[in-house]
Formats: C-alpha cells, structure tokens, sequence
C-alpha cells in the first residue's frame, strides 16, 4: 500500500511533468510572437500572416488545460504533504492492525466535469476519511454528517482520503456550484465492510 510519503513523491513528480509540458507551450507561443490574449487576426479582420495560428491556438488550448492539471495537482499535493507533516492529520493505529481505518461510504458515479471529479474521485472507491469525517463519526448508516461537511467547506477545499484498487489515495476537494446538481457531482452510499 502507498504511504502518504510515496503519494507526494508520485505528485511532485507529476507536477514537474506538467510544468516541463506549459514551458514547451509556452515556447510555441513565444516563437510565434503571440501571448495567450495576442489576435489572431489583422486589423482587416484577415489571419494573421505572420504567425503560424494553428499551433498558437492548439498552445493556448493545451496551456489552458496543462493549468487546470497543475492546479489539481497541487491542491492534492497540498493534502499529500499535510498528511505526511501535520502528526494531527496521520491516521491513528487502528486495533486490526491497518493504520488507515475502515471505509464508511462508496462513491456510486461521478458526474464529469464535477468538482468530484476534478479532485479525481472515481466510482467504487470506498471513503477513508472526508474532511474529519471517519467511519466513528456516523452512528448509523445515515450519511447525514457529510452532508454537512460538505455545506460547511462550499468553495473551501478539504483533504479526502479514499481505497482505490487495495491503495489509499489522498485527494482535495472544494464543494462548489458547477451547474450540475449538488455541490460535488458525485453519489455517494453507505458502505459496510461486514
């Protein structure tokens, strides 16, 4: 299983990566005398002549993309890092013998495009942790407290810890209105492991 020091090694590395990638865009961009706002066009309203347009604008498209990875990965890499830091945030010694607790909730389907998954949740991993929530902050299979959690960190992001494939996984999310329904786009259930 992965700990929280691989994880955030893993995601540094991915962070370098798509930094390299927005240098090479941004050396198209550069080479063709162009920025990300510079027309395309001329005064006339023509294409411009002396740019190559199609690779400036398949840049801008990729550079625009490339950020919104960069800013997913760093805000896990956020999560990653506070996890292997912060003593506060390492999961306890449970009595079983496993240090990353028992899942309470599935993720049932993710709606694309959602915050769920822009922090990369995906359907069938089980909930470690969501927030502070544990499998000790539900007395029932209600999952009613998440449902807090998650109206209390609208547009805030919060450190999930889930089990993907035998692997724990460290995402972030932030609750937000996306023009789907709710505020994460995803569906979650009650999860026993009995």
């Amino acid at each position: 299983m992965a700990n929280p020091a691989d994880n955030a090694r893993a995601l540094i590395l991915q962070k370098e990566d798509i930094e390299s990638q927005l240098q090479v865009q941004a050396g198209i961009l550069s080479n063709n005398g162009s920025t990300m706002d510079s027309p395309l066009i001329d005064a006339e309203g023509f294409p411009r002549a002396d740019i190559d347009i199609y690779a400036v604008r398949n840049a801008r498209i990729r550079i625009i993309e490339l950020r919104n990875d960069l800013a997913a990965v760093t805000n896990s890499l956020s999560v990653a890092l506070q996890s292997v830091y912060d003593p506060a945030l390492a999961p306890p010694d449970a009595p079983n013998g496993t240090s990353e607790g028992k899942p309470f909730a599935k993720v049932d389907g993710v709606s694309p495009g959602s915050p769920a998954a822009e922090a990369g949740l995906q359907r069938d991993d089980l909930v470690v942790k969501f927030g502070s929530l544990t499998q000790q902050s539900f007395s029932s299979s209600s999952l009613k407290p998440l449902v807090d959690v998650v109206s209390a960190h609208e547009n805030r992001s919060m450190p999930l810890k889930v089990l993907r494939s035998n692997e724990i996984v460290y995402l972030s999310l932030t609750p937000k209105a996306w023009g789907g329904r709710g505020l994460l786009g995803c569906h979650i259930v009650p999860f026993s492991s009995s």
